[in-house]
């Protein structure tokens, strides 16, 4: 099967942020390097590993256009050239710090007023890039849940591939997958305090978009290349 893509917001390599994400998932997406889960107060090592699955095969990441196929015709070097093109064309700003925050299930990073700037990264890069993108297949639309989605969201997954585009997009950084109680507040306290502690609870600039690839269904998530932004 063709790979799929994702174009993502990745933390600078050298930042506190990106080696808190990567811990906490137990992957490093630009090296590939497995990591040992950490040691949380409450949690043995193998259960955080089975609870930070579904965010783990997707590497650290905000989501700016979500994952998917190249369209016939089109290939890698058409889609980069796109995204570096696209991202010429965008000038670098500040994230304010973000917190740790329940988003439903899971436990994410989250800004707590998301600038109008990263708003508008995400949909020129989910709704101008949309021309290189394959349709979903059936599995692919199945996955999404429509029949849980709003009409407008239905709209979005429809044109777009992904239903939260424009108005529908939180930017988010998951960092489990979906929890129970009293898994939830756990990993709400240890992550708040872990991320605390880190460094990583600063400004996060963004100056460039990552281009992630996933080279079979079952394999993870890669960052492939950094592409800078020219502002």
């Amino acid at each position: 099967m063709a790979p799929r893509y994702a174009v993502y917001l990745a933390p600078p390599a050298e930042s506190a942020l990106w080696r808190f994400g990567s811990a906490v998932l137990g992957y490093d997406a630009e090296t590939g390097a497995e990591m040992a889960a950490p040691d949380f107060d409450g949690f043995e090592r193998e259960h955080w590993h089975r609870l930070t699955a579904d965010p783990r095969h997707y590497g650290f990441h905000g989501t700016l256009k979500a994952p998917f196929r190249l369209a016939d015709g089109v290939s890698e070097a058409d889609f980069l050239a796109a995204l570096e093109a696209a991202c010429a064309a965008e000038r670098a700003f500040d994230l304010p710090r973000l917190e740790v925050r329940a988003l439903g299930a899971f436990i994410a990073l989250m800004a707590p007023e998301p600038p109008d700037a990263l708003n508008a990264l995400a949909e020129r890069m989910a709704v101008g890039l949309d021309r290189f993108r394959a349709p979903l297949s059936a599995t692919e639309l199945a996955k999404r849940r429509p029949e849980r989605l709003s009409d407008r969201q239905r709209a979005y997954l429809d044109a777009y591939g992904y239903p939260y585009v424009r108005e529908e997009f939180r930017f988010h950084m998951t960092l489990t997958g979906p929890l129970a109680e009293p898994d939830l507040s756990r990993a709400h306290a240890v992550l708040s305090a872990a991320y605390a502690a880190s460094g990583a609870n600063a400004a996060l600039p963004v100056r460039e978009a990552g281009l992630y690839v996933q080279a079979a269904p079952d394999a993870r998530f890669r960052l492939m290349q950094r592409v800078a932004f020219g502002g």
